[in-house]
């Protein structure tokens, strides 16, 4: 079974492996690329392959890393190495979007012929480079590979836009289409990394990963039988997706161990479907001082 599990992981590493090397090595075509033919939406979208190909490489280095056991000093393991890679590839694509943007807008005002043939075929490259790489991660089953292939995915979608506006331009002298598309493309991004960095910088200060989770969390624990309070309800998230509980629960009675172990097993049972990958339950009972009472 274990030999199983980690040909499995294997594979998922293999596939993201794959993605990575295509996904780079596009990204320094496009740069070319868009250098060549003059054209600001490929730089944009240039930049749009730069933050996924660094998804894609920390996606990579997590899925090596999750194969490592939790150590003295990594008490939780290993997740939380993805934040880290989180703000550093948000404040790359701002640096990448700003550079875009600060090209992109004078166009407006004196618009630039892009070279409409060379959009085109790079177009073409940019739609079967994604795309294959999407295919080889569409066979994975795993959350990283899944949400990597909606990256992917979006990739694809702009480079159908960029072969939109290639083909018009061969037959129509609109220039300022180039600048347009290149501003939408980088908004889009902007608007994107703010939302992950906000929600990364949530994680990192232990905030609650939803609003409702915490209310669910205390809601659930007072519907068991002989658990009259719920304090030191504290529920944060290692990365965004494995998160971490630990409660002090006050008992309505002293009791025997047989009664304790039957409340942790419903206990256990009414959280199954959060899917917590630690909780820490401990129980008070009525005439006991909480030991944590003047560190809320």
């Amino acid at each position: 079974m274990h030999v199983h599990q980690h040909d499995k992981k294997q594979t998922s590493s293999n596939r993201i492996g794959w993605a990575f090397f295509l996904n780079v090595s596009f990204t320094i075509i496009e740069f070319v690329g868009g250098w060549l033919t003059n054209s600001t939406a490929i730089m944009a979208d240039a930049v749009h392959d730069l933050g996924d190909s660094l998804s894609i490489g920390l996606a990579w280095l997590l899925n090596k890393l999750g194969a490592k056991q939790p150590s003295g000093l990594f008490t939780y393991g290993y997740q939380r190495f993805s934040l880290l890679g989180a703000l550093i590839n948000g404040f790359v694509l701002i640096a990448g979007s700003l550079w875009v943007l600060s090209a992109a807008i004078p166009r407006l005002f004196e618009p630039q012929q892009p070279h409409a043939v060379g959009m085109f075929w790079l177009a073409i490259l940019g739609v079967v480079v994604n795309g294959y790489a999407a295919f080889k991660l569409s066979h994975g089953k795993s959350l990283n590979e899944r949400v990597l292939n909606w990256h992917l995915m979006e990739d694809v979608l702009g480079w159908v836009a960029v072969l939109i506006v290639a083909v018009t331009l061969m037959f129509v002298n609109w220039p300022i289409l180039d600048p347009l598309l290149s501003i939408a493309f980088t908004l889009f991004i902007l608007v994107n990394v703010v939302r992950n960095l906000i929600e990364a910088g949530s994680i990192l200060m232990q905030g609650t990963p939803s609003r409702s989770l915490h209310s669910s969390v205390v809601e659930i624990f007072l519907g068991i039988e002989h658990i009259e309070e719920a304090h030191h309800v504290h529920v944060w998230s290692l990365d965004g997706e494995k998160h971490v509980l630990t409660a002090h629960l006050r008992l309505d009675e002293a009791m025997g161990s047989c009664m304790q172990l039957e409340i942790k097993s419903k206990i256990s049972e009414a959280l199954d479907d959060l899917n917590f990958l630690h909780t820490t339950i401990e129980f008070e009972f009525p005439s006991e001082y909480c030991r944590d009472e003047f560190h809320e």
